[in-house]
């Protein structure tokens, strides 16, 4: 924080006694030239660790928190982890699955594929009961990383409260209470277990999908800390392009799937960057294969019918129907004048929609409404700027394998069925019947209800309790001018009997003249309080 000048920053203007001791001592140049606050953001975050990293791209999907140049430059964060050594994996697999990997693998490759904050990943073959050969790899839990986390948690809650203290209008968006958010996430990451929840439920999703593969996963050599799953042998992106594969039907095929994790299943997967793509298949009939699924994202049903809305505005270019469907998305936390919000909201929708559909950019478009909304007051959902992100990755990949990818033509039949299928005879009484089991089920507990209430009435144990939301700041106000009343009283009298003694006669003036002043700044402030109730709206 010294080299990049943030240390400044983090002391603020009201006092450092929640930074640790190397903090509040150390010194505090000037910030370095020709380096922006976001650089500098991104330089301390890269220092600090893995976990710090994770935050940063987390944050960088939250534009409602952050300007676009800290955005910019947290979307430039990369995890740059050393291997562990061998040994030290292989105890941790020998330890989790209580036997030596000799008994377990019929190989297994001490150079690892990939390394990462949380886990490294080796290849390995194992023979099942049935005598069968699989080629799989091990996600390994790096050794005392639930202690780094921690730690590393920690710094961020000190990190969280230099913030609040020293920009205090930060306080409205929680940074502490999204470090608590993250705390949450990265507990849940630990537990891999989890992530094999997760592949059972996109193979369930994707079982008559020839198009999609997801990794089986093998239970028995499996752990919270050690997750064994079937190797997918296939290519990368930019290997199976040059190989002869059609950009065009790999980023068709790719689409296809994301689109139906999230707006069927709203269970999708949260980080489809080029990494955990894999193509497999022939040229002819590409299979897409989706790997690292521990990080997932999830969409109510509500939710997602709101985003379908979202979505089909735009497509339709209707700058209109944008608006009204990001403030349903949303939740107002105060009073919004819509007239002013939807001309805020239009405005910016139609900076994307004049233009032909596939000069789109659906990323951009997203950002752009929903900095415009929440500037309005309107908060959208986390789980929404989370769709966000997943959209803003799977968009860059594929213009990356298909440079003229049309993105809104692509999807606008994919949608124009689901709301064919939302407005749908057995969706319609499935609907009803949920309804009509919710009103009979509160019709039949009305008559038990009013019998208890009725009771409390009869014996006297009903009380109503209704609150002012004036009453703490009149509360308030009254104490304060008990207050001013007794000091200025105690001020008269005590300068009246100075005055009226023989050696007194300068401090009790002084003493008359402070309750004079006091009691005429008290007048102004009464004074200027009734006009501002009294002012016409």
């Amino acid at each position: 924080m010294q080299r990049t000048g943030l240390l400044r920053f983090a002391r603020g203007s009201e006092g450092t006694q929640d930074l640790p001791v190397e903090l509040r001592d150390a010194e505090s140049p000037p910030p370095p030239k020709g380096i922006g606050l976001g650089e500098r953001i991104r330089l301390v975050l890269q220092d600090l660790g893995p976990s710090f990293v994770k935050l940063g791209q987390i944050l960088s999907t939250r534009p409602d928190l952050l300007p676009e140049d800290i955005i910019s430059s947290l979307e430039q964060l990369q995890e740059r982890v050393a291997p562990v050594e061998f040994e030290a994996m292989q105890e941790v697999v020998e330890t989790e699955l209580g036997a030596p990997m000799k008994e377990i693998f019929e190989w297994f490759d001490p150079e690892p594929l990939a390394s990462a904050s949380i886990a490294q990943v080796h290849r390995a073959r194992l023979r099942t009961p049935d005598d069968e050969l699989h080629e799989v790899v091990l996600k390994i839990q790096r050794p005392n990383i639930q202690g780094i986390i921690e730690r590393d948690i920690e710094l961020l809650y000190l990190l969280a409260k230099a913030i609040e203290r020293g920009i205090p209008e930060s306080r409205i968006y929680s940074p502490v209470g999204l470090v608590s958010e993250f705390d949450r996430a990265m507990t849940t990451e630990l537990d891999f277990l989890r992530e094999a929840d997760h592949a059972d439920r996109f193979h369930n999703s994707f079982k008559d999908d020839p198009t999609a593969k997801f990794p089986d996963i093998f239970r028995e050599e499996s752990s919270k800390r050690v997750l064994t799953m079937e190797f997918l042998k296939g290519q990368h992106l930019n290997k199976a392009l040059q190989s002869g594969f059609q950009g065009e039907r790999l980023a068709q095929t790719t689409l296809a799937i994301i689109f139906k994790q999230i707006f069927e299943d709203g269970f999708f997967h949260g980080d489809p960057h080029p990494g955990n793509l894999m193509v497999l298949g022939t040229a002819e009939a590409p299979v897409l294969g989706l790997i690292d699924l521990g990080l997932v994202g999830r969409l109510s049903p509500a939710l997602r019918d709101k985003t379908v809305d979202l979505m089909l505005a735009a497509a339709r270019q209707d700058s209109q129907g944008v608006a009204d469907a990001l403030y349903s998305i949303g939740t107002p936390t105060k009073k919004i004048d819509r007239a002013k919000y939807e001309s805020e909201v239009t405005f910016l929708a139609e900076r994307y929609l004049g233009k032909p559909l596939k000069e789109i950019e659906v990323s951009l478009l997203i950002r752009d409404i929903i900095a415009g909304a929440t500037k309005f007051g309107l908060e959208i959902p986390p789980e929404f700027f989370f769709l966000g992100r997943t959209l803003m990755t799977i968009e860059g990949v594929g213009k990356q394998m298909h440079a003229d990818l049309d993105v809104f033509s692509e999807i606008q039949p994919f949608f124009v069925r689901l709301v064919k299928d939302r407005y749908s005879p057995e969706r319609i009484s499935n609907n009803m019947m949920r309804t009509l089991s919710r009103f009979g089920e509160r019709a039949g507990n009305m008559p038990d209800q009013l019998a208890e209430i009725l009771e409390d009435l009869r014996r006297g144990d009903m009380t109503v309790v209704t609150r002012d939301p004036e009453l703490p700041r009149a509360t308030d106000l009254l104490g304060r001018r008990i207050f001013s009343g007794l000091t200025v009283a105690a001020l008269i009298g005590g300068g009246s009997l100075l005055v009226s003694s023989q050696a007194g006669h300068l401090p009790g003036y002084i003493m008359l003249g402070t309750a004079g002043i006091w009691l005429l700044g008290h007048g102004l402030r009464a004074a200027s309080a009734y006009r501002k109730m009294t002012r016409p709206s």
